[in-house]
């Protein structure tokens, strides 16, 4: 069965999070995922209070920008959010927004060999390791935490172009695709991780999660339309009904995302009911 997923976008204010957790609780969706948008909301704050205001829900962070956090922070905060609440966090991380991280003075020039090094670092760290390391941009002598997750968590890498992609392959647990991505790049990606995981001698499972904008409602075409941008692929994006939704789930499912994550558009009135709507009538036909 394809893992099915909602977002509460950080253009929704905080204070309204538990609300739409309380929903994707008692609705049954199994996850909800939230984005560290700068300068929106904070990721690990926003994963932690929907945790603990739910008791099934898995919450995915998708994703923590590398370059605005120390590698021992990041892992210090997921390996406590593991402990807390095992088997629930769904940890993504990524390049982030080059201009945002230009605001914030932590833009780096090789983005990639920043990712590449921080993955690394992390999984070590989470798995319980004392790490030494002096790469280009991550740093640590003699780290190892002392509360370590009880099993080494899945750490997804986001990512768009063939070269973080491929990356993916060969430094992440998973990949996140975003929005942009239609079932075509869902394929291309697949190859491209294969191409990663092949290169660094893994062997493992490799779960891929898409990202899917969908508009319901009478106005949903000209939602849809006016929420597209000139990145966004041909076939990215969804307007209609739930089987129209469903199709376009089961569309990136069948190009190889193991899961597939419905994304409202950011003027979405109602969380609370577009979460209501994919856990009850999207998710029994897919």
């Amino acid at each position: 069965m394809t893992g099915l997923g909602a977002v509460f976008r950080p253009q929704n204010p905080p204070e309204r999070l538990r609300a739409v957790a309380r929903v994707a609780e008692e609705s049954g969706l199994e996850q909800l995922w939230l984005w560290e948008d700068c300068f929106l909301e904070s990721g690990i704050a926003s994963a932690a209070a929907a945790l603990a205001w739910t008791e099934r829900l898995r919450v995915g962070i998708g994703l923590l920008p590398v370059p605005l956090r120390n590698v021992a922070l990041t892992a210090m905060e997921v390996a406590t959010l593991d402990r807390l609440f095992p088997d629930r966090l769904v940890l993504g991380v990524g390049h982030g927004v080059q201009e945002w991280m230009g605001q914030v003075g932590a833009r780096v020039e090789s983005p990639v060999t920043l990712l590449g090094e921080y993955l690394d670092a992390l999984r070590a760290l989470l798995a319980g390791e004392r790490v030494t390391t002096s790469g280009r941009y991550v740093q640590l002598d003699d780290v190892a935490l002392d509360w370590p997750p009880f099993a080494p968590p899945k750490i997804y890498a986001g990512a768009r172009g063939p070269r973080s992609i491929r990356l993916c392959g060969s430094h992440a647990d998973g990949t996140l695709l975003d929005s942009i991505t239609d079932a075509d790049g869902v394929r291309a990606a697949r190859k491209l991780i294969d191409e990663g995981r092949a290169a660094a001698g893994r062997t493992g499972a490799h779960p891929v999660v898409a990202n899917l904008l969908a508009v319901t409602g009478p106005d949903a075409k000209a939602r849809l339309a006016a929420a597209r941008t000139p990145k966004h692929a041909p076939g990215a994006g969804v307007a209609g009904d739930a089987h129209a939704v469903a199709a376009a789930v089961l569309e990136l499912a069948e190009a190889g995302a193991d899961s597939v994550i419905i994304q409202p558009t950011g003027d979405e009135p109602d969380p609370e009911a577009f979460v209501r709507f994919v856990a009850e009538e999207v998710r029994p036909l897919v």
